[in-house]
């Protein structure tokens, strides 16, 4: 923003508005653009009725450190009614399909 208000200060662009800046402030549509929402209340009852009905899957990597079987990606899935989960080592991510199988 200094670098617009000295534009503007001394008239080096034409068409540029004779506007003012000043540090550290935040206009109102920046903070209207910053604000965050509440968060969700969490749900103390089970939304599903049996195991494997709803599973949260995610596949994350490469890693910077591969596993001690040279593997990069790692697949956790997690069973919704018993928070059972599965800690799966790919090596590629291509692989995810075939271990779900």
């Amino acid at each position: 923003m200094s670098l617009i208000d000295k534009l503007a200060r001394k008239q080096l662009v034409r068409g540029l508005p004779n506007i003012s800046f000043k540090k550290d402030h935040v206009c109102d549509t920046c903070m209207k653009g910053k604000q965050t929402k509440s968060s969700f209340k969490s749900i103390n009852s089970v939304s599903t009725a049996r195991p494997l009905e709803l599973l949260h899957l995610d596949l994350f990597g490469p890693m910077r450190t591969q596993s001690l079987g040279g593997k990069s990606y790692t697949l956790v899935i997690v069973d919704d009614f018993s928070r059972f989960t599965w800690v799966l080592f790919l090596g590629n991510k291509s692989d995810a399909f075939k271990s779900i199988l």
